[in-house]
């Protein structure tokens, strides 16, 4: 089975003028064939999500005719923004909406759901799509629209602006792409006021995001984020962030939108490998965004200098939001407008920079999380994730189902580099339950093709073997196939093992089940409200491959050595305090200089 939603590089969509006009002419006839007597431009099986389509189709017509000059297209924006304005503004309070500060405002916001108290709950986001849709036409508006209209358009603009900062709870959600859309509907609204108006607006967007956005970013390895959902990152959400980051730096020339989106960018690089496969967040694990995260990789791939645009979205929502028959829905439509706009070209080389939670080189990448335990490996295609072993998540040495791998003190990491190979060296002082603290040190060395790891320990009673990897899914052409199993070599005993017991809270790698399902199924919350990477947590037990000691290991040591990707023998050979010597390379690996560094000679076999 492929996983559902990972499909191709996002950068590998053309990104031409000449493709984006040929997006935008498909739009227009399918528009122009959906435009109702009413104006209406929504997807026939329109349901959730529908109180800002028929407008974002509308941006969607006037910027086709601003670049085109279409003689159809005059009256069906001015048909369609009738419609919106006449039969998609809501002035009364939407029954059960929990979020308002302000009863009986009678200022405009726009529904998730066209019918009283069906789902209210999403009507914040849903009113600061319905601005940004509406700035984004006001911009395209010049010789298209008429005064009348446009002075409508603006006042509703101002009214959904303070719906959604005086009326309500700002950022109810806690998500932090919904809370930056509506500074960067702000920003771009403040445009289109008279000035003092403008500048009022504008100067309580940016007090939004520095008081209630940046002030409240949530550390995760190493970068601070904006918080989305209640946690640090979400990989459907995350780079939508990153998109209207972008907009806010492309709409105010602030310098704070850059530098966080930087920050983000960085974060983002670091843990996707090369292949583009990402996982977790607090509201979903596996559910790629397209078209809405294409901005912000592109943009900020750019002034990072690194290749974000590997990213695998969901290509289906490649150019635009789509209904199950494949055709185009209004949701998100100004990120299309954006991007369009946007002449910054995608950035297609890999930073050369080291980072601390990442070793990346060829088709070879390790993530590191916060603790710096891998926590995606990838070689040979082949894409890793932490195993689980009596509720223990990570790779690591284990004994009597204890996994030594959680840092108590300072984690030390060294990253050298040498003509063919690049390597990071990690040093944890852990400790076991008997209470003895060790050093655990983990080399990981790449060629750009294969990936040898090697972890060395103070040597341990009884029998212990390394964690190293809960295979999971490989690259298959556009797609990402589910796979139990991975290519690996040991210079010890290898195994690869399952759990013994059924149950939603072990995960058999050889089951037809996502990890976003198993995730969800151990969520204390509903699918899409729950958080999944809390679910995984309560993991108890996986597939994993178990490395057995390595022969030939100093007296006083543990040492596991095992190799990711094809390579035909292994047996790796060791000397004196902690020499390796593998068929590419010979590795020095010392503890610590005086001033606390870890020491590492590398040189190519």
């Amino acid at each position: 089975m492929h996983l559902p939603r990972q499909l191709g590089p996002l950068h590998d969509l053309p990104a031409t003028p000449e493709a984006y006009d040929a997006v935008l002419a498909d739009v227009v006839e399918q528009a122009l064939s959906r435009l109702t007597p009413e104006g209406s431009l929504e997807h026939p099986d329109a349901d959730d999500d529908i109180g800002d389509t028929s407008l974002g189709i509308t941006s969607l017509l006037a910027l086709a005719w601003q670049r085109t000059g279409d003689p159809r297209l005059p009256e069906a924006v001015h048909r369609s923004l009738a419609f919106h304005l006449r039969e998609r503004v809501y002035t009364e309070d939407n029954p059960g909406y929990p979020n308002l500060t302000v009863r009986d405002s009678g200022l405009p916001y726009a529904r998730y759901v066209l019918a009283p108290g069906a789902h209210p709950i999403g009507d914040w986001p849903s009113t600061v799509w319905a601005l940004l849709q509406a700035v984004d036409v006001l911009d395209l508006a010049d010789g298209l629209v008429d005064a009348a209209q446009r002075a409508e358009l603006a006042e509703l603009g101002r009214g959904y602006w303070r719906w959604l900062t005086e009326a309500t709870f700002f950022n109810p959600q806690e998500a932090g792409n919904q809370a930056i859309g509506c500074v960067v509907g702000g920003l771009m609204l403040a445009r289109h006021l008279p000035p003092e108006d403008g500048e009022a607006v504008r100067a309580r967007a940016l007090a939004l995001y520095r008081d209630r956005i940046r002030a409240h970013r949530v550390p995760d390895r190493g970068a601070l984020l904006p918080p989305e959902h209640g946690g640090a990152y979400d990989n459907n959400y995350g780079p939508i962030s990153l998109s209207f980051l972008a907009q806010a730096h492309r709409t105010s020339g602030e310098p704070m939108f850059a530098e966080d989106g930087d920050a983000l960018a960085r974060y983002l690089d670091a843990r996707l490998p090369n292949g583009g496969f990402d996982q977790g967040g607090p509201r979903y694990s596996e559910q790629h965004s397209g078209f809405e995260s294409v901005l912000g990789l592109r943009y900020f791939g750019a002034r990072i200098g690194s290749d974000l645009g590997r990213y695998r979205g969901d290509t289906r929502w490649g150019r635009h939001a789509v209904k199950a028959d494949g055709g185009v829905d209004g949701h998100f439509a100004w990120m299309l407008v954006w991007q369009i706009q946007d002449t910054t070209p995608w950035h297609r080389t890999p930073s050369t920079s080291p980072a601390r939670h990442q070793l990346r080189a060829g088709s070879v990448s390790v993530a590191f999380d916060h603790r710096m335990t891998p926590s995606l490996v990838e070689a040979g295609g082949t894409y890793h994730l932490p195993a689980a072993v009596n509720r223990q998540h990570g790779f690591g040495p284990v004994l009597d189902g204890f996994l030594y791998c959680r840092p108590m003190g300072e984690v030390r990491v060294r990253d050298v580099r040498t003509g063919s190979l690049a390597a990071k060296l990690v040093g944890k002082p852990v400790v076991g339950r008997d209470h003895v603290l060790r050093h655990v040190r983990s080399l990981y060395v790449t060629d750009g093709t294969r990936l040898w790891v090697t972890v060395a320990v103070e040597r341990l009673d009884g029998t212990p073997y390394l964690l190293a990897g809960l295979p999971y899914a490989a690259d298959d052409g556009d797609r990402v196939r589910r796979v139990a199993e991975g290519g690996i070599a040991a210079a010890g005993g290898l195994r690869l093992t399952h759990p013994a017991r059924p149950g939603a809270d072990h995960f058999d790698a050889r089951a037809e089940l996502t990890q976003e399902q198993a995730a969800f199924a151990l969520a204390a919350d509903p699918r899409g409200y729950g958080d999944p990477d809390a679910g995984w947590r309560h993991l108890v037990s996986s597939s994993a491959y178990e490395a057995e000691p390595a022969p030939g290991a100093p007296p006083h040591l543990h040492v596991f050595a095992v190799r990711y990707g094809d390579g035909g023998a292994f047996t790796p050979s060791f000397e004196g305090d902690l020499t390796v010597r593998t068929e590419a390379f010979a590795a020095v690996i010392g503890s610590e200089d005086a001033h606390g560094v870890l020491e590492l000679d590398l040189t190519d076999s």
